[in-house]
């Protein structure tokens, strides 16, 4: 057990460090992500110095249970390439611009059509994708009309990884945790609304509280995003309205997936190559190439692959030894205290692991055993995002954007923010969780 402990901990002190002091490497042009690589190197650890058994390992991932992870990788990445789909189309560029363009120099209307914009768009598609697509704009905008972009950025990360709660498809850790117990969509939604309610007005007026004095100031006078620029024009609108009509009916299906007898994950997984079908043949007869439909499928997360099926592997092996058993007998109470005592260790244990690791550690420790811990968990694993940039892939990738836009935010300050946004969040979530079971 010793010994499994010790690989499991440094490969987290290790990818954590290599979060903190450099994520990505690139070699002539090409970026990789280090810190999956060092979980890929502790999961091959585990198995070069058999704390787990190969075929363990393999019967781990390929198990026909709710807990498979290429089931939830297939669902999260068919989510998120319909989300793709739907920004290539036009249709994040639109709204950013038509957001902008009615603030009409009220920085505080901003910051709320932002935050409202953010929260819905992430219940829908994915908190991922919403991050990447509307923080290089808010960038923009805040250095031509030279104002502060931190409290838009922090509204725009905080309600995407808030509101990301609401629908089980909103975030992998979701996924991941619901799945585990056979949660279906309309049950997991059925709790998790007022849970993502509370939390999202929380972070809402806390942000505000924080930046007030910057966000009561008048802008200076702008036409749009892109001062005078002609406003953007879908060119194309045929795939924006092919996509919108994929994502609902995926959404639709989903909610009654248990009634048509489908799994979540095929149902993802058939509209994602349905619109990446049409999409295929739309861009030959259109615009005679390919080359459409290969960019949209480059910009999928591919890196969560190896990040996830890794930390699978690690936690078994902590399973094999009996560390996660042990953990189930310390921490479940089987009363409606495990999900405060969940949530609050999911979000601390998010930003020492980062949120998905963290998600297959307490999926195993929880092991359907209590309702509480586990959407307590879920809500610890949205929230802890915000904490520090290790919780969540999303800050990660967001603080990549930052440094490329040339706006300093900080560890520290992104800690300060972080805690005095996270804490009143974390409790208003878990005490709407305490009211709805």
């Amino acid at each position: 057990m010793t010994f499994t402990i010790i690989i499991a901990s440094l490969t987290a002190a290790t990818m954590i460090s290599a979060v903190l002091i450099k994520p990505y490497a690139t070699i002539k042009n090409f970026s990789i992500g280090l810190y999956w690589v060092v979980c890929l190197i502790g999961a091959i650890a585990m198995l070069a110095f058999n704390r787990l058994p190969l075929s363990s390992a393999i019967n781990g991932i390929t198990a026909q249970t709710s807990v498979n992870p290429i089931k939830i990788l297939t669902l999260f990445l068919s989510m998120t390439l319909l989300s793709v789909y739907l920004g290539d189309a036009g249709f994040f560029d639109y709204i950013t611009e038509k957001v902008f363009l009615k603030t009409k120099g009220s920085a505080f209307k901003l910051f709320i059509l932002l935050y409202a914009v953010v929260s819905v768009l992430t219940i829908f598609t994915s908190n991922d994708i919403i991050i990447l697509t509307f923080t290089p704009p808010i960038c923009i905008f805040a250095k031509k009309a030279k104002i502060s972009p931190i409290p838009f950025l922090l509204g725009e990360f905080v309600a995407a990884n808030t509101w990301s709660m609401t629908l089980i498809i909103g975030n992998p850790t979701n996924i991941y945790l619901a799945g585990s117990a056979g949660i279906n969509f309309i049950n997991y939604l059925s709790v998790m609304w007022l849970p993502a309610l509370f939390g999202g007005l929380t972070g809402l007026i806390t942000i505000i509280l924080l930046f007030r004095k910057q966000l009561f100031r008048p802008l200076p006078k702008t036409d749009s995003l892109h001062h005078g620029a002609p406003h953007m024009i879908i060119k194309h609108k045929t795939p924006l309205i092919v996509a919108i009509v994929h994502l609902l009916v995926c959404i639709m299906l989903l909610a009654i997936s248990d009634l048509i007898g489908l799994e979540m994950w095929i149902i993802c997984l058939t509209l994602a190559l349905s619109m990446t079908v049409f999409d295929l043949v739309y861009d030959i007869i259109v615009e005679h190439s390919a080359i459409p439909v290969l960019r949209s499928l480059k910009k999928e997360p591919y890196e969560l692959i190896p990040f996830v099926l890794s930390m699978f592997i690690i936690v078994l092996a902590l399973k094999e030894c009996g560390v996660t058993s042990a953990l189930n007998k310390l921490l479940i109470t089987n009363s409606k205290t495990d999900g405060v005592t969940f949530g609050v260790l999911s979000a601390l244990s998010a930003n020492l692991l980062n949120n998905i690791p963290m998600s297959v550690l307490f999926e195993s420790i929880i092991g359907g055993d209590s309702v509480p811990a586990l959407y307590g968990a879920i809500i610890g694993s949205n929230v802890g995002a915000f904490i520090t940039p290790v919780g969540a892939l999303a800050g990660i990738m967001w603080n990549k954007i930052l440094s490329r836009y040339g706006v300093k935010l900080s560890f520290i300050k992104f800690v300060i923010y972080g805690v005095a946004i996270a804490v009143p969040t974390l409790f208003a979530s878990i005490g709407a969780l305490m009211l709805i079971l």
